[in-house]
């Protein structure tokens, strides 16, 4: 299961009417119609007015902070770290900029700098849920699974009744192989919400390690009722019919969720893999090797990769994407390839 951040922080500033600095009352009309801009989705003009604020005053911290908002809505997230940088070398105490920078340090995959940035958000308040819990999300990215369970399980302490908490932590004891503690966190989840989809996504998961496909296919439908068009849902239903052997399924769900996200590697080592079964071997390489650039934890991901290498005749690449694969834990090279690469 894939975790995304979901915590965007934007600012909005009332409009103070009677305002007697007309800068001032500029810089607020400006945001305020940024704002506005950004709630219609209307992110062309809500750049336009934050800009435009940071015309008046380059050191307005509100609209720079909202500006790195519409870049990071827009995938920008090269160009919003720019302007949360911008937004705390203005205003060194300004919360809401370290946690979007968290976010946009999360989405380039620097890791340790989105920590930083919550760490200090947690020294000033220390109560704060959200911040453990995507101090949880980091660090599960990270494969850090103890550390992003103490965090998940602060977040819960502070605030139990928030659904997404229980089902990341429930998710990281799916990557941690617990799979009935995993379901028991799950279950609690449902109590609180039953149409939470990512609590039946999660369940198809654990069905599929336990090679009960039929159930996870009954689960993974019922995450797609409930949301339709989420791309991992339709990712994870692709790799189930993989493995029931149904491809113009699988390809179908593949491609439909490449289409809704074209920056999920897990996706990729399905089509990989959907290649790999049809013995379509040089484009099962090129996927694969795409999807390992794009996330190289993708579970099993060097196994497969390993074999494309190995069925193109290119048996040092393929051994050593099997060595990667039992570093990583897979368990799924055979005594026979392992043979092979001595």
């Amino acid at each position: 299961m894939e975790l995304k951040m979901k915590n965007y922080v934007i600012v909005f500033v009332v409009l103070l009417i009677g305002c007697s600095e007309r800068k001032e009352t500029k810089l607020q009309q400006f945001l305020l119609k940024g704002n506005l801009a950004v709630e219609a989705t209307n992110y062309d003009q809500a750049a336009y007015y934050f800009s435009e604020a940071l015309k008046l005053d380059a050191c307005y911290a509100d609209a720079a902070n909202n500006l790195g908002t519409v870049y990071f809505k827009t995938k920008r997230f090269d160009k919003s770290l720019e302007f949360y940088n911008k937004a705390i070398e203005c205003k060194a105490d300004f919360l809401p900029a370290y946690f979007n920078r968290a976010n946009a340090n999360y989405e380039l995959k620097e890791y340790f700098s989105a920590l930083a940035d919550l760490d200090k958000i947690i020294k000033v308040k220390p109560d704060t849920a959200v911040a453990y819990f995507t101090k949880g999300l980091v660090q599960t990215k990270m494969r850090d699974f103890p550390a992003a369970l103490s965090s998940f399980n602060k977040a819960i302490e502070l605030d139990g009744k928030k659904v997404d908490y229980l089902v990341n932590k429930a998710t990281v004891k799916f990557y941690m192989k617990q799979w009935e503690e995993s379901k028991l966190q799950l279950n609690q989840a449902a109590l609180l919400d039953s149409k939470e989809p990512n609590i039946y996504n999660t369940l198809a998961l654990i069905a599929i390690e336990q090679n009960q496909l039929d159930e996870a296919l009954t689960m993974v439908n019922k995450a797609l009722q409930l949301a339709p068009d989420q791309p991992y849902f339709l990712n994870n239903r692709g790799f189930i019919y993989l493995q029931q052997n149904k491809m113009a399924e699988a390809e179908n769900d593949i491609n439909q969720s490449i289409g809704l996200d074209p920056y999920n590697g897990w996706a990729y080592r399905n089509k990989g893999l959907f290649y790999l079964l049809n013995k379509d071997f040089i484009n099962a390489e090129r996927l694969l090797k795409q999807a390992v650039e794009m996330d190289s934890f993708i579970d099993k991901i060097y196994f497969y990769l390993g074999t494309a290498y190995l069925k193109n005749g290119k048996q040092k690449l393929a051994c050593e994407s099997f060595s990667e694969s039992e570093k990583l834990g897979d368990k799924m090279v055979t005594a026979e390839l392992i043979k092979q690469c001595k």
